[in-house]
């Protein structure tokens, strides 16, 4: 009997290679781009023509190669990254397999040009389908050019699945360029598409490059992030929290210079955006994480965009606690946790042999800062009392306003109250702005869980103003109404049902047969949501009871097609499900809400969503409230 167990040619093991290392021409593009960098240029030149199929091009003025090194770079575990395995744990370049251009190799036709700056002539190495072709002088600049045509030629079970594929390969290979652009913002990029200009990216810092490749739009929305421990230092930026979108593609994770996807990392980034951002949106982030490379395994997938780290809990900490930091300075959080159950632990890695010494505390129990030691002789007397934004001044014995900052720029200054005569002053500028449709939300940044609504005023079309904290705030009655009634449905909905009210009479409706089969199938949802239905057949339904939140003028067969609607053909999560439910039945219980509410009725309306988990958005993601500020009010009432 023969024995079965046979070698593989090295040719067929490099294609089966290929499989883990290429399986798209942008990860072609990816490993040049990486090998580029990794050989020292400062300028880097991308070309590719349809879908990277026909050809990708590298260019590069890196330090080149040798008619030897140019050889055997396409032999499998060829490196000049590593020579022994505890090099995996400390790198510092890209590449270390020897496997990429190997692989590439194997399943296209190759051309390398390459020459060293003290070489007075290059070389050009060409290889088919894995196999050596020839190596042949040339004349060509330092630096490298790599020439890959027709990838998966000789592989047609791989190359069907790319045919005819260029749109989407396109955006594959613009991904993968964009994400070594912006791990090394210091290099000079270009990427062309059919030999047209794509990027043309000039050396710059970390929020140039964002901005040149997300786009001028994200500038304004762009939040430092920096924080530097012993076990790790993390730089860079996330979008405000008003920014944040529902389908987010600006979403970035880097480390020491390498781009790396992490879903464990991306949800801890979400947390530390609970209750500001719309539940489904995700924030925009460009994280930057540094760590000592002995403590990071990059060696996990062939495509080294999976990584491991020896202090995964604690980096995830210090990476949440720098986003609510950075957050907080723009007032969207709390500045301080006084809670000890959060409590991080950092390790300290140092030499043992270091002593550290703990200063000595000393305290003064004779300090009294109201002493006259303590007075400035040669201060003048302020003209007027400044007590500050949220400290109470007491003008009377009975009663405590709150008095906002003078606003002075010369010799007259206006004084702002938080009473209801100065209210009317705020109304004033406010209905002019929404008489001429100029009154537009920005980013709140207001949401607190205790924090009340103190004094308010209706200003009327559908708006109030209110004291929240030490700060004055427009509210959207509308929007209040929907954020409540979407809370209150996903409440009734988890316990049971949302009650449901009888109708005198029965509201026939005839629907399409795509329509009536979706409804029937999902009659325990709506069931749930307060409708009480008969089913008829032939698309017919009787409708006997609506939800209770719903008000009786909302038109009942509109709301129940845009219900229809927001089912997706079923294809959502039942909890996704019920939240888009939950979020039209809202959206279209608050249609024209507010405009002639009275006083009393905007008060309760108030009391009801104070009581929400979310004060910021609807869950649309429109803002409900926006802070009037004292830039403001100085632009409007300061006399010209």
């Amino acid at each position: 009997m023969t024995n079965r167990i046979k070698l593989l040619p090295e040719i067929v093991a490099n294609q089966i290679a290929a499989g883990e290392v290429v399986n798209a021409p942008s990860n072609v593009v990816k490993e040049m781009m990486e090998n580029s960098i990794d050989a020292g240029a400062k300028c880097v030149k991308v070309n590719f023509r349809n879908g990277g199929k026909e050809l990708i091009q590298i260019i590069d003025d890196g330090c080149g190669m040798s008619a030897i090194d140019a050889r055997m770079a396409f032999d499998r575990h060829a490196t000049s990254k590593i020579e022994s395995i505890e090099d995996v744990y400390k790198l510092h370049t890209f590449g270390f397999r020897g496997e990429a251009l190997a692989s590439i190799a194997a399943v296209s036709e190759v051309e390398l040009r390459t020459r060293r700056a003290e070489d007075e002539i290059g070389t050009s190495t060409l290889i088919s389908g894995g196999e050596f072709r020839s190596q042949t002088p040339v004349a060509c600049p330092a630096g490298s050019q790599f020439l890959v045509r027709n990838i998966f030629y000789n592989v047609p079970s791989r190359r069907k699945f790319i045919d005819g594929d260029n749109s989407r390969l396109a955006s594959q290979i613009k991904s993968e360029f964009q994400r070594v652009a912006l791990c090394n913002p210091d290099v000079e990029f270009e990427l062309r598409q059919n030999d047209g200009i794509v990027y043309s990216l000039k050396p710059t810092n970390r929020a140039g490059r964002i901005v040149d490749i997300v786009g001028k739009h994200i500038k304004a929305n762009l939040l430092d992030v920096e924080v530097d421990t012993s076990v790790v230092r993390i730089e860079g930026y996330i979008g405000r929290p008003a920014a944040a979108k529902k389908r987010n593609n600006e979403q970035y994770l880097f480390v020491n210079g390498r781009y790396f996807y992490s879903q464990t990392m991306q949800r801890t980034i979400i947390r530390a955006y609970e209750k500001l951002i719309p539940e489904g949106c995700t924030p925009s982030y460009f994280i930057y994480i540094t760590v000592d490379p002995e403590r990071v395994d990059v060696n996990v997938h062939p495509q080294k965009t999976t990584v491991k780290f020896a202090d995964t809990d604690v980096i995830l900490q210090i990476l949440q606690a720098a986003i609510r930091e950075t957050l907080a300075k723009t007032g969207a959080v709390p500045m301080m946790d006084f809670s000890a159950d959060n409590r991080l632990d950092i390790p300290t890695y140092t030499n043992q042999q270091t002593v550290y010494r703990e200063p000595r505390i000393g305290t003064n129990s004779k300090y009294n800062p109201f002493s006259d030691e303590y007075i400035d002789p040669t201060a003048t007397m302020p003209d007027i009392p400044f007590t500050g934004f949220d400290v109470p001044y007491d003008d009377s014995p009975d009663t405590t306003p709150h008095k906002a900052k003078a606003l002075s720029e010369s010799e007259e200054c206006y004084t702002i109250h938080s009473s209801e005569s100065n209210l009317s002053t705020v109304v004033e500028y406010i209905d002019e702005d929404a008489e001429q449709g100029r009154f537009d939300y920005v980013e709140s940044s207001l949401h607190s869980d205790t924090t009340s609504f103190g004094e308010m005023m209706v200003v009327g079309g559908g708006y109030a103003i209110a004291m929240y904290g030490p700060r004055c705030v427009v509210l959207s009655l509308r929007r209040m109404r929907e954020r409540i009634l979407y809370e209150n449905i996903l409440a009734s909905t988890s316990v049971g049902a949302v009650p449901s009210q009888r109708m005198f009479f029965a509201e026939e409706l005839t629907l399409s047969s795509e329509e009536y089969a979706l409804m029937e199938s999902h009659a325990t949802e709506f069931a749930a949501l307060g409708f009480e239905v008969e089913y008829r057949g032939a698309g017919h339904i009787s409708v006997v009871g609506r939800p209770a939140v719903i008000d009786m003028a909302t038109p009942l067969d509109e709301l129940l097609y845009e219900l229809l609607h927001g089912i997706d053909n079923g294809q959502m999560p039942l909890d996704e499900e019920r939240r888009r439910l939950a979020e039209l039945m809202a959206r279209r219980g608050s249609a024209g809400y507010g405009h002639s509410l009275r006083s009393e009725e905007v008060e309760a309306l108030i009391r009801s969503f104070e009581k929400c988990d979310n004060r910021s958005f609807t869950p649309s993601g429109a803002p409900i409230m926006a802070e009037i500020t004292l830039d403001e009010l100085r632009s409007k009432l300061t006399k010209n």
